[in-house]
């Protein structure tokens, strides 16, 4: 699906129209959660509140303009939502986002004030992705996919060059997993340039995308979705992303919505991060056990997104 050489483009691209998040290691803390060398990638620091902004923005960078003469249109549980709704903003043209009706009320906020026109379409995102590519067909716009689009994953992997740049050092990383095109991203970079690194992937235990369709050996769509977390509710991967995503991971690991929760309040209360909960889920695989890790071993974990609701859920 993409290439190393596809991420370098990417960062190349983007320039300063995204921020290069910190990393900060977790130390100090009241109640460690592992032995290892924590480290957390801050991309809930991103433009919008998450990594999201950097594969909508590439995917913009690299459309011709005559194709956004008719506006951009996505479906998102959330977070890419709002990326593409900066990226029609910076287009100067119209952004139509549709979400599922569980989005969380913040990011129905930040939409809205970011200037989308935004569509409350189904119950999860799958249903507002089926809508949104018919609505998109019906007025000629260009629609830009939170994941299954090649310019998006590699947009998403420049999270991996800076990590390896800012943490050569890591041994570890631990990334949270909704559609698959983050993950898929940044481990065609990590597997290029530090092939011996573990990637973990984490998906919730109420929709388990990834970990049910490697087990197969073939794409599977999630009956029931029970996860309260709509940017990690996505039923079904796309052919590409599965094939990339299975070819860079040593694992999937569950967690389950208590567990992320449980993570985003220690985030805020630890480190006085915001996360939303999948944000939180790969602090909520390492301080669930769920992650082997030995005393001193470099991890980082991405903190992907920003958000109230985790820590007042």
């Amino acid at each position: 699906m993409i290439t190393l050489s596809d991420v370098q483009a990417a960062r190349a691209r983007l320039g300063a129209n995204i921020r290069r998040t910190p990393m900060l290691k977790a130390d100090n803390l009241s109640a460690p959660i592992t032995d290892a060398a924590l480290h957390l990638k801050l991309e809930l620091l991103q433009a919008t509140g998450s990594f999201k902004a950097r594969g909508a923005t590439n995917r913009l960078l690299a459309t011709p303009k005559e194709e956004l003469a008719h506006g951009i249109v996505t479906a998102s549980g959330g977070n890419h939502g709002v990326a593409v709704a900066r990226t029609g903003k910076l287009a100067g043209v119209p952004a139509h986002v549709f979400v599922p009706k569980n989005i969380s009320p913040p990011k129905l906020e930040k939409l809205k004030r970011w200037g989308a026109e935004v569509q409350l379409v189904g119950d999860v995102f799958d249903e507002a992705d089926k809508a949104a590519r018919a609505y998109a067909k019906e007025i000629g716009a260009v629609y830009f996919h939170p994941f299954a689009d090649p310019l998006v994953v590699a947009g998403q992997g420049t999270v991996a060059l800076e990590i390896l740049e800012d943490l050569p050092e890591v041994d570890t990383f631990l990334i949270a997993i909704g559609g698959g095109g983050l993950v898929g991203g940044m481990g065609t970079a990590i597997r290029a340039l530090k092939p011996k690194a573990r990637i973990i992937g984490i998906e919730p235990v109420g929709c388990p995308t990834l970990k049910a369709s490697i087990d197969a050996g073939h794409v599977v769509t999630i009956d029931k979705i029970t996860t309260i977390v709509p940017t990690m509710s996505c039923a079904r991967t796309d052919e590409r992303v599965f094939e990339l995503v299975r070819s860079v991971v040593d694992d999937i690991v569950l967690v389950d919505d208590a567990a992320m929760i449980d993570a985003a309040r220690w985030l805020w209360f630890e480190m006085g991060l915001a996360a939303d909960l999948s944000g939180a889920a790969a602090l909520a695989a390492l301080k669930g056990g769920l992650v082997p890790v030995a005393p001193g071993e470099t991890v980082c974990a991405l903190v992907c997104g920003a958000g109230p609701e985790g820590i007042a859920a």
